[in-house]
């Protein structure tokens, strides 16, 4: 005889299987990962002892300044260090070493000495052979840094921590938080800076901008950088580039212009003002291009390119202004204007007439981000928050895409 459940049972066997499962869904629990920037103190004594040297090439994480110098390609890894990249062929770039840099975000080159940040020093490097570096100056204190004791001698640093996240439903992905904190000479041999820098070269000087002063350094003698003075400016300071004798601050109200006939003590010309807004600027020939954007740490900020005559740089005078999605970094070649758009990509402009420059868009790269951008002899070099791309841009109006160094994955 065949034994059959009753319906009563059947019915208690179903309720009772509804139950363990909402149950479950209930108190089912979701992991993810994610990588954040988390801090410790260090004393910058130890930060000091650590060996800056030539370490075996590693995998880039969260990119920062890049540098192009003769054939390389000079990365940085924001807070860690600088990657060294072989460029020769830019359609495949080759990682050389890696230089362990502590609280390095920003760089420069003269005549095969590379010139970096490490929180309040400067470092200078002998880069002749990229896979013997070798430190040559170290010069202590040269640079404000907002999380440097002076009494107790300790940096806050940041770290990066993969965090594990555990909630009730589904996985849900984490961002991953990016921190943000070239020139022209007849005697030294400069590398070329995108238009985020905060380092330059001209007239045998470095020159550095922090948030409120412009500092001068003699390298004179490349391997040996001295410390020559500091120069007030205001709050809000961003980026530097040069052009011809002259220096273009950017800032979050505007842009200052210094000239350097006395390149030990630079003097300030004029300052061009615009709303509270990020701030990167390039210039070529009477001409300076800015680029306006909204943002964390630029609320008030508009989403613009502004082109502003500097023929007369005591009374530089607004020409145009067109609008963009959220421009970021910017490089002028010629003819050929390239602006980034964050997370929206890359645009390339025609700027012949610079009263049409936004009716005069030659390309719009989508399905990447672009944060600044290097126009060099060989390659456009676009940097990003998912690495860095290269391209053939001998037409501007079809770029074609010749390499990408991806990051490595930071979720599990």
């Amino acid at each position: 005889k065949k034994l059959y459940p009753s319906f009563s049972s059947l019915g208690f066997l179903f309720l009772s299987l509804i139950l363990i499962l909402s149950s479950c869904q209930d108190k089912l629990e979701s992991t993810s990962f994610y990588h954040a920037k988390t801090s410790y103190l260090i004393s910058i004594e130890k930060i000091r002892a650590i060996n800056a040297v030539a370490e075996a090439p590693r995998k880039m994480k969260i990119p920062g300044k890049i540098y192009l110098y003769e054939d390389y390609l000079f990365i940085n890894e924001v807070n860690e260090g600088i990657h060294i990249v072989d460029n020769k062929n830019p359609s495949s770039p080759v990682f050389l070493s890696f230089i362990n840099i502590p609280g390095n975000v920003d760089l420069s080159i003269n005549s095969n000495i590379l010139y970096a940040d490490s929180y309040v020093d400067l470092l200078a490097f002998d880069i002749s052979n990229p896979r013997d570096i070798k430190q040559t100056k170290r010069l202590k204190d040269v640079f404000e840094n907002f999380y440097f004791n002076k009494t107790s001698g300790t940096i806050r640093a940041f770290k990066d921590t993969l965090i594990t996240y555990q909630k009730s439903g589904p996985v849900i992905s984490r961002p991953i938080f990016f921190e943000n904190s070239l020139a022209f000479s007849s005697k030294a041999s400069y590398g070329t800076g995108g238009s985020t820098a905060r380092f330059t070269l001209m007239n045998d000087k470095l020159y550095t901008v922090d948030q409120q002063n412009l500092k001068v350094f003699d390298v004179l003698v490349p391997k040996n950088p001295v410390f020559n003075k500091s120069v007030r400016i205001g709050f809000g300071i961003e980026t530097i580039f040069p052009y011809e004798d002259k220096l273009y601050i950017g800032s979050t109200r505007g842009m200052h212009i210094f000239e350097t006939s006395n390149p030990a003590a630079p003097t300030k010309l004029s300052t061009y003002e615009h709303v509270t807004s990020c701030d990167p600027v390039v210039v070529q020939g009477r001409y300076a291009y800015v680029t306006l954007r909204s943002g964390n740490f630029c609320r008030l900020g508009v989403n613009v390119l502004e082109v502003i005559d500097v023929l007369d740089a005591k009374n530089p005078k607004l020409v145009s202004t067109f609008p963009m999605i959220n421009p970021h970094g910017l490089s002028i070649n010629n003819e050929s204007l390239f602006i980034c758009e964050g997370e929206s990509g890359l645009k390339a402009f025609n700027s012949a007439d610079v009263s049409k420059i936004g009716a005069k868009q030659l390309s719009f790269l989508k399905g990447f981000s672009a944060i600044d951008v290097i126009s060099g002899p060989k390659s456009l070099i676009v940097t990003g928050y998912d690495g860095i791309y290269q391209f053939n841009y001998t037409n501007p109006a079809s770029l074609v895409k010749l390499s990408h160094i991806s990051l490595e994955p930071v979720y599990n």
